[in-house]
């Protein structure tokens, strides 16, 4: 039963590729990834083993730990990265829970972050490549610290099942997973000054963590080649332990998963409120504004994009006090990179309607009525929010001379940028999260289309915008201040008429391919 389970994941495997030539791209850019960090990792390993081995032992405790946290809380972040074997598949199915324990795991080292993680796990016994007795030890430790992984994988994701049911749930994780990621940066910078003023931090860190399963079997090959081949047989059981721990923590959480599976509540929501609706004109490009909107505020999908924002300011503004200059002059660029940021977050509007585009094919609604109500819901809080990004960094810096050129390349941007998205999303599109899945999660075989679409599509914006860089560079070079009022008006008039080109265009081609449209939206190919 084991095999049979790892032969159908290497079977659904085979099938999804089979299934679209862009999931085969998608594949190859992720063993390249994944290759890639694997070589480099695997060099690192070899070079740390000419060091000290008290370094070596430490830096590979840190980066062991590091690891097994992140297997186990990931998964349960990102919810639906990888569920092509999901026990509630085998409700049905009278599968012993021995073997069913086994194929899961096993089958979850299959695909580029198992199968990374595993050599890697066994390339760091190359960190004591000079100390056989710790290469024979670093391997055992090392498959015990793999299965950890993939076991505490499991184990949170089905101790959280019954909240990751919940929609609220799966929004607001998808959402908090993805600000430390947008801050690594600054974490790091912080966390390195730290290191650096504290001396022995790291070593003493490293030290804890080997008491802890996190580190346990991580520190068992360093322990050896120091001489400590006692506390060594400790750790080894604490991991052990750690092992058995969560894997009987799994076993009563699936099988009680198997028997109650989770369920959805329906929300209760009061009667009679339009919500957006009722604040918009009662005409076609009105009511697809109003829906628009009401996906910006309830659809993580959407409004994933908008955490950028802030981190961005936070990113920019920690680059400066590093340096010692306080707020530093390239918060200037805000508001043009603002405005860019959120022209494109309509640049797939259709791709995440999904099927709910039919509604407008099956009540007539124009594909320039579509265009420029989706059109007017992104600029009602990004023009507020490009307006702002574009006054406030040179009010703060005592530059004020500087914000008509900002205004005018700023606005500019937004605005012919909404034009360039209304045209591509009514003829490009590519596979997004379906409704309700997490925001995050890359579709099977869309990494290729996808980032071929947005290449495409900033390179075009590129060239849209070199009217609009022209007086704002000129100004930025000294040609005097006259320079920034043309950027204004040159912004303000230019990028309104690229707007509604971009929305006349976009709505003739939709008019014209609608269905195809539907069909390209409704289905994950």
């Amino acid at each position: 039963m084991v095999a049979h389970l790892l032969r159908l994941k290497l079977i659904l495997l085979r099938n999804s590729l089979r299934r679209s030539p862009w999931q085969i791209v998608g594949i190859v850019f992720g063993a390249l990834y994944g290759i890639g960090i694997l070589t480099m990792l695997i060099g690192a390993l070899f070079f740390l083993g000419l060091t000290d081995p008290a370094l070596a032992r430490t830096a590979v405790i840190l980066g062991g730990s590091a690891l097994l946290l992140g297997w186990g809380i990931i998964p349960v972040l990102a919810t639906g990265v990888d569920m092509t074997l999901d026990p509630a598949r085998f409700v049905t199915f009278a599968i012993p829970m021995r073997q069913m324990l086994a194929g899961l795991a096993l089958g979850s080292l299959i695909g580029v972050p198992g199968l990374v993680t595993l050599l890697a796990s066994l390339a760091q016994a190359f960190s004591w490549w000079q100390h056989p007795a710790a290469v024979l030890a670093a391997v055992p430790a090392a498959l015990v610290a793999v299965l950890s992984c993939v076991v505490l994988a499991r184990t949170t994701v089905a101790a959280t099942t019954s909240l990751a049911s919940s929609r609220r749930f799966k929004d607001v994780a998808g959402l908090v997973a993805i600000v430390p990621l947008v801050l690594l940066g600054p974490i790091f910078g912080i966390s390195a000054t730290g290191f650096a003023a504290s001396g022995d931090f790291l070593f003493d860190l490293a030290e804890g963590l080997a008491w802890t399963p996190l580190g346990a079997a991580w520190a068992i090959p360093g322990d050896i080649v120091l001489g400590n081949t006692g506390t060594a047989a400790v750790r080894f059981v604490i991991a052990v332990a750690f092992l058995v721990f969560i894997t009987w923590a799994w076993k009563a959480l699936l099988a009680r998963a198997l028997v109650t599976p989770a369920h959805n509540a329906a929300a209760r929501r009061g009667a009679g409120k339009l919500g957006f609706f009722a604040r918009m004109p009662a005409t076609p490009a009105g009511a697809v504004a109003a829906r628009a909107l009401t996906y910006w505020v309830r659809d993580p999908r959407y409004s994933a994009s908008l955490i950028l924002i802030p981190a961005l300011v936070a990113i920019m503004v920690f680059v400066g006090f590093q340096g010692g200059e306080g707020i530093p002059p390239v918060v200037l660029g805000l508001g043009p990179l603002v405005a860019f940021l959120l022209a494109f977050g309509i640049s797939a509007d259709i791709s995440y309607d999904n099927t709910a585009f039919a509604l407008h094919i099956s009540t007539g609604v124009s594909g320039t009525a579509d265009r420029a109500g989706r059109a007017v819901a992104c600029a009602v809080f990004a023009l507020p929010a490009t307006l702002a990004a574009a006054v406030l960094p040179p009010v703060l810096l005592g530059r004020p001379e500087d914000i008509p050129a900002l205004l005018g390349l700023s606005v500019g941007l937004l605005l012919s940028g909404l034009g360039l998205s209304s045209v591509f999303s009514a003829r490009y599109t590519y596979n997004v999260p379906l409704p309700g899945e997490n925001a995050f999660k890359t579709p099977p075989g869309s990494t290729g289309r996808t980032m071929l679409v947005q290449f495409i599509w900033m390179a075009v914006q590129f060239v849209i915008a070199l009217p609009l860089l022209a007086p704002a560079v000129a100004y930025l070079f000294g040609a005097g201040p006259l320079w920034g009022w043309v950027a204004l008006v040159v912004g303000v008039l230019y990028g309104a008429a690229a707007m509604i080109m971009g929305i006349r265009i976009g709505g003739r081609w939709l008019d014209r391919r609608a269905p195809e449209v539907l069909l390209a939206v409704s289905v994950n190919k």
